[in-house]
């Protein structure tokens, strides 16, 4: 049995001088709460999955230290919008972290982030396939410096024969054919508003490094996770993939509505638009009550699904010409009371505005002192091991000698 082991391999006394070093959260005043408090995290990704997922795993608890490169992870450049002279695209995913510059092709530098691998728990990377191995930070090298490591490398197109194409979202959004799906009918194919792909990875990396945690929690054993961006983006398109790979059927450009359910799309009110969800027979059946023409959900034409698809150009007039008697404020007070599925259409102000008005606190500071910056909150609550949110995005290199210190301590004997 390797309990015993498998106990020091969750937490931060795993590493190579506890005695020495102490917890890292408390050496680098990250003394988290969460599920994750004591694990620590050697992050080498940049721009955005990566980077999203280990901010996740920073709200839980873990350590993070951020390896940048000289100038910086490239979203601290992306402008506009700004806060304060700082990008709100690198704001918004690094909270929680200890930043570290090292220039990985200076022979010290290189030195300092191979001992940050000796103690960390997890590593995680988004260099070009094939960088990290001529660095000697790949997989196989960061299991002879930490034989329980977990190393989450993620890429766009795999480590095969779409090792060349960059990792850009956009990229994969064309290639998955995702924007063959966005648009309507007549247009363009469209990207999506945010870089979906990169986001779903991101979450896609949390997950598969919590899986690899679990496993060295039981076994002691470390392992690598790979991950790339075009699967990602199939799995994350769910019923339209599936379409194809399930049913043979290529799904193609629908605008706004959907291609199994309907009424499940925008609908013209009196004053603008508003989303209706219709997802079974009796909610259609409610709908029509509440929209006062209940013989409507009586018409065989329209009382099943299957018929609600067939006919729904026909059924979408009637709507319409109903929902044109009020504005789309009292069409969506009335069924919402009514319990029907129905939403405004906002901008994004709109939707953390009402995410305030119904209670869900979408907004939390990270930071303490006079650094603190409004971001958005950790999607998930837990009842006994809370998350939270002590360190604002660092700036450049801003903890530097903390980390060198730290692993120092590491290096020296437990007796010490």
């Amino acid at each position: 049995m390797k309990q015993p082991n498998a106990q020091a391999a969750a937490g931060a006394g795993h590493n190579s001088a506890p005695d020495a070093a102490g917890p890292a959260g408390e050496v680098l005043g990250r003394q988290g709460t969460g599920p994750l408090a004591g694990i620590v995290i050697a992050d080498f990704s940049r721009v955005l999955a990566g980077p999203y997922a280990t901010m996740l795993l920073a709200d839980m608890g873990a350590t993070v230290i951020k390896v940048e490169g000289p100038d910086g992870d490239d979203t601290r450049s992306y402008m506009p919008p700004v806060r304060d002279g700082e990008a709100t695209f690198f704001l918004a995913v690094n909270r929680n972290k200890h930043s570290i510059a090292l220039d990985l092709k200076d022979p010290e530098d290189l030195e300092v982030a191979r001992s940050l691998v000796r103690a960390a728990d997890v590593m995680i990377e988004n260099f070009k396939p094939g960088n990290m191995e001529r660095l000697g930070l790949d997989y196989a090298a960061a299991a002879e410096l930490k034989p329980d490591i977990i190393y989450a490398s993620i890429t766009g197109f795999g480590t095969g024969a779409g090792a060349h194409i960059p990792g850009y979202d956009l990229l994969v959004q064309a290639a998955s054919g995702m924007m063959s799906l966005t648009g309507g009918p007549e247009t363009q194919p469209y990207r999506a508003g945010i870089a979906l792909f990169d986001v779903i990875t991101g979450l896609h990396a949390a997950i598969g490094i919590l899986g690899a945690l679990h496993h060295r929690s039981r076994t002691g054993e470390g392992q690598l996770v790979e991950l790339n961006l075009l699967t990602s983006a199939l799995s994350g398109m769910v019923n339209q993939s599936a379409a194809y790979v399930t049913g043979g059927v290529v799904p193609t450009r629908m605008g706004n509505e959907h291609p199994s359910m309907y009424p499940y799309a925008p609908m013209q009110t009196g004053d603008g638009m508003i989303i209706i969800a219709t997802g079974n027979d009796a909610q259609f059946v409610r709908l029509c009550a509440a929209l006062a023409i209940p013989h409507v959900a009586a018409d065989p034409k329209f009382a099943t699904t299957l018929q609600r698809n067939a006919h729904r150009d026909e059924l979408r007039e009637i709507l319409h010409s109903r929902l044109a008697t009020q504005s789309a404020a009292q069409w969506f007070s009335q069924l919402s009371d009514a319990g029907l599925p129905c939403a405004p259409i906002q901008d994004v102000g709109g939707g953390v505005d009402f995410a305030e008005r119904l209670g869900l606190q979408p907004v939390v500071l990270a930071g303490s002192g006079t650094r603190k910056i409004p971001t958005v909150r950790h999607p998930v609550a837990y009842s006994r091991t809370p998350v939270d949110y002590p360190l604002a995005p660092p700036e450049l290199n801003e903890n530097s000698e903390q980390v060198r210190a730290w692993l120092l301590r590491q290096k020296a004997p437990a007796h010490a």
